[in-house]
């Protein structure tokens, strides 16, 4: 069965002022859909066709050496960005509460402290990328990596991602990087943060 794009949950105008309509529409319509296409013309008439895509990136090395790049590229994309979705939210933000606030708190020192290292890793990532904040041998950690990789496949868990690709932000926010992720803090879903982390450590 082909891979689809995951409908949004919430409206494409519903990061304003943060994240544009614009860019979530075209970040969603065209970018994600294109990792779709590409990963379906890929996995076509192989076996791989009925498998879900965490099993296949978690699997890479099985995968067909011919078509290998492109599911590592296209198939995390549209991992990633499925993850990205339901990261953020309408009217969210703010300081997260529960065990997942506690446990920031218990690791980086304070959550401004994690704000700025979690910045930091999105800054520094060189070109196009992601950082992360991961669940990595029960520990918290902050993680970047290049392109459309996802740290599933070093072993850790996903717990909160930001895309930092030009394409996630150049309409609205130019070559400011830092700035997007500034404004993205004002959207991110810490309730979901919170399932992932219980999710992750089970």
């Amino acid at each position: 069965m082909a891979f689809e794009l995951p409908k949004l949950p919430y409206d494409y105008n519903a990061l304003e002022p943060y994240i544009d309509e614009q860019t979530m529409k075209i970040h969603h319509t065209k970018h994600h859909q294109a990792y779709i296409d590409k990963l379906n013309a890929a996995v076509k008439g192989t076996e791989l066709e009925n498998r879900k895509i965490l099993e296949i990136i978690g699997n890479l090395n099985s995968v067909p050496e011919s078509i290998r790049g492109v599911v590592r590229n296209h198939g995390g994309g549209h991992y990633n960005h499925s993850l990205f979705w339901e990261m953020m939210a309408p009217k969210a933000g703010g300081e997260p509460k529960g065990k997942i606030g506690d446990e920031i708190k218990k690791t980086f020192g304070s959550f401004a402290e994690f704000k700025e290292k979690f910045k930091a890793a999105g800054v520094g990532q060189f070109g196009s990328g992601w950082a992360w904040l991961v669940l990595s041998n029960g520990k918290l950690e902050i993680v970047s990596t290049p392109n459309q990789d996802n740290p599933f496949t070093q072993g850790k868990k996903p717990l909160l991602g930001v895309d930092v690709w030009e394409h996630s932000y150049y309409l609205k926010w130019q070559n400011r990087r830092a700035d997007y992720i500034d404004a993205w803090w004002n959207v991110v879903n810490w309730k979901k943060v919170e399932m992932n982390y219980e999710m992750a450590k089970k």
